[in-house]
């Protein structure tokens, strides 16, 4: 894989300096056209050997184009905050919008390299990193980004050459870090691995550019020519890559949908629910102050149906909770920000550290709801979303978190009867708009979304309970109690 890179590829002084205005000069006339079309974010990634010029690299390229629009990211040893959260979640947090430029000086490949040169994890660990690599920039792909991928090479033998120059000269004897050192005596596992990742990662829609980094004038040239190019066809693409029909989601044969199989007749007495909600509100109460929650969290995500009494449960769930230990989301249209960036962002920005609450009062799955039923996004975009919401629900969980997902489902005859009584109550109106009667219109829809919904993303790690809200009493503690549960699950 790095054959190519060690063959001494050199530009001559004469060749650079007759290049480089012209160059200069097309870079930041793409990068107006860019800001100024906002179709879609650059990311770019700067990964490989020690002293092989990604720091001076970098820096050129910040002194070539114009620096205002592109956001630099050194991303190091994560801090604690970032730590006390989902490890994808420092890199979703500082993505670039349209028309902006990011490098990445350090990436989502950093960690499972080095993990897997000292061995702190496995082969099978890289693996499956890869795989989650992989399907993360097919995701930004998929939303427009362009990812371009850099992996500055030495061999070994120029690799020790360069390092002892920078350790012998006083101005940069600085350079030459402990850990530079250390990864350098294992430069021959370090190679092994690295090309295994770059193997496993490499796709069409991200491949990985490797750019021998002995010659100053020729890495700085390979890297800025291709930025150039890359951005340069990917404007003159009128509309995103074309993508292959999907097999017909088909609704049942019998017409009959998982929401219909449902028992709207379940309720309790009034005194049983207080009775109830005293005392589950005491459990989780006490779960969340306890020592064991404090490496914990929770997301709790609710969606159903217009009227089924959402706001009414997570009311009953902050009740029992220290102000200063939850955060509710509330889900609307995104704004012109959200849309700059993948549909994803936005959620994960929410994500609160461990020994928290995130309550998302609707949530992700707007993509395969209403953008969806109201043609909001196109189908392979609804589509692929199951698959990547799964990722997204299986990296909060495996960064500590449970993910407890209610679906409040009512019957059409009860959110008509709910809607009504809104209309009647002055301080009631607001909770009524044009939309929620647009929405009932295609109640239909709606079911074979939520039940396609359901059945592809309600998972071992993070379960969908459907909650039968036509008696609210029902309902909230049906969710307390879920909440309570798995909760409990989670700290024993």
């Amino acid at each position: 894989m790095f054959e190519s890179a060690e063959i001494g590829h050199v530009i001559l002084k004469s060749e650079y300096e007759q290049t480089l205005p012209e160059l200069r000069q097309d870079l930041l006339n793409l990068q107006q056209e860019l800001r100024e079309r906002k179709s879609f974010p650059v990311v770019i990634l700067i990964g490989g050997v020690d002293g092989a010029g990604k720091s001076e690299t970098v820096k050129v390229l910040n002194e070539w184009m114009d620096p205002r629009f592109i956001e630099t990211r050194a991303m190091g040893a994560p801090t604690e905050e970032e730590l006390a959260h989902p490890p994808m979640w420092r890199f979703w947090n500082v993505l670039p919008p349209k028309g902006k430029i990011s490098i990445f000086f350090g990436s989502w490949y950093t960690s499972p390299i080095i993990d897997r040169v000292y061995d702190l994890s496995s082969k099978a660990e890289l693996d499956q990193a890869m795989e989650r690599v992989v399907r993360f920039e097919r995701m930004l792909f998929d939303e427009g980004a362009l990812v371009l991928k850099f992996w500055f090479h030495l061999s070994k033998e120029q690799q020790k050459e360069r390092l002892k120059r920078l350790k012998n000269d006083p101005d940069t004897r600085w350079r030459v870090t402990q850990e530079e050192e250390a990864h350098f005596k294992n430069y021959d596992k370090f190679r092994k691995v690295s090309e295994r990742a770059l193997r496993l990662s490499s796709r069409a829609e991200a491949p990985w550019i490797i750019v021998e980094g002995m010659d100053p004038r020729f890495r700085y040239l390979t890297v800025a020519k291709t930025i150039l190019t890359s951005i340069q066809q990917r404007l003159a693409q009128e509309d995103l890559p074309s993508h292959p029909a999907f097999p017909a989601l088909q609704p049942p044969i019998d017409q009959k949908f998982l929401l219909q199989s449902l028992d709207f007749a379940k309720t309790i007495s009034k005194k049983e629910y207080e009775k109830k909600l005293e005392k589950y509100q005491r459990s989780l109460n006490l779960m969340v102050r306890s020592a064991r929650f404090k490496k914990q969290a929770a997301i709790l995500v609710f969606e159903g149906s217009d009227a089924a009494g959402k706001g009414g449960a997570i009311r009953r769930i902050s009740g029992a909770l220290d102000p200063r230990s939850y955060q509710i989301v509330p889900i609307a249209a995104p704004t012109q920000e959200e849309r700059e960036k993948p549909y994803l962002w936005r959620f994960w920005r929410h994500i609160q550290r461990r020994g928290t609450f995130t309550i998302f009062d609707r949530s992700w799955y707007g993509r395969v709801l209403v953008e969806r039923v109201e043609g909001f996004c196109s189908e392979y975009d609804w589509q692929r979303a199951y698959s990547e919401i799964n990722d997204f629900e299986e990296q909060l969980t495996q960064g500590g978190a449970s993910v407890i997902k209610f679906w409040l489902s009512i019957s059409k005859e009860e959110q008509l009867k709910r809607f009504q009584e809104r209309e009647k109550t002055v301080y009631k109106r607001f909770k009524i708009t044009d939309e929620d009667w647009r929405n009932r219109e295609k109640w239909e829809d709606y079911e074979i979304a939520v039940s396609d919904m359901i059945d592809r993303t309600s998972t071992e790690l993070a379960p969908w309970t459907i909650v039968e809200a036509n008696d609210k009493y029902f309902a909230r503690i049906k969710v307390l109690e879920t909440i309570c549960e798995r909760l409990e699950l989670a700290l024993s």
